[in-house]
C-alpha cells in the first residue's frame, strides 16, 4: 500500500535515515497508542507516544513508551525546568504544526528540546507517529535521537 508521504517522512529521507512505514485503521478519534501497538501487531514496548509541554517559557516535546506515563517532576528536571504541564490539545496544532494522535518528534513547526524515556535504549528501533493519525514510523532509535537533537532521561513513572 503506498500512502502519501508526511512531512516526517521527508524529513527522515533527507537526512538518509532508514525508516519503515506502518499504517493503521481509524475513526474520526485518533486512538490510544496501546490500541495502535494492537493494529500494528507490534510489542508496546516498541510504541513511542510523543507528548507536548510547556514550562515556564518554552515548550519541550517527551518521547515515551504507549503504556507509560510522563513524569511531571522527572520531565521537569531532564529539560531544566522547574515544572512542566501538558499542553491544551486546543494548542497542539498551533504550537506543533500537527494534531492530536498526529503528532510527531520529526518535522514540528519548530524543533523543541526533545527528551526520549530511557526505555528506548533496550530496543534498536522505535515506532513514532508519522505526522499523521493512520500513520506510524519505525527507525534507528540513535538516528532519530540525533536527527532531533533529543537526549535520553528517566522520563516516566
Amino acid at each position: 500500500m503506498s500512502e502519501a508521504k508526511t512531512n516526517a517522512m521527508r524529513i527522515l529521507e533527507q537526512n538518509n535515515i532508514a525508516y519503515e512505514s506502518h499504517a493503521y485503521p481509524h475513526g474520526k478519534e485518533a486512538p490510544d497508542g496501546e490500541t495502535v501497538a494492537r493494529l500494528l501487531g507490534q510489542d508496546p514496548d516498541r510504541v513511542f507516544k510523543t507528548l507536548v509541554t510547556k514550562g515556564k517559557n518554552n515548550y519541550f516535546v517527551f518521547v515515551l513508551p504507549v503504556l507509560k506515563e510522563l513524569n511531571l517532576k522527572k520531565a521537569a528536571a531532564a529539560v531544566g525546568e522547574k515544572s512542566v504541564e501538558m499542553i491544551p490539545v486546543k494548542d497542539i496544532n498551533r504550537v506543533t504544526g500537527y494534531i492530536r494522535g498526529g503528532c510527531s518528534p520529526v518535522g514540528m513547526k519548530k524543533q523543541y528540546n526533545t527528551v526520549f524515556a530511557e526505555e528506548c535504549t533496550v530496543v534498536k528501533k522505535i515506532i513514532v507517529s508519522g505526522g499523521k493519525v493512520g500513520i506510524q514510523i519505525e527507525t534507528d532509535v540513535s538516528e532519530l535521537v540525533k536527527l532531533v537533537g533529543g537526549i535520553i532521561r528517566d522520563i516516566t513513572l
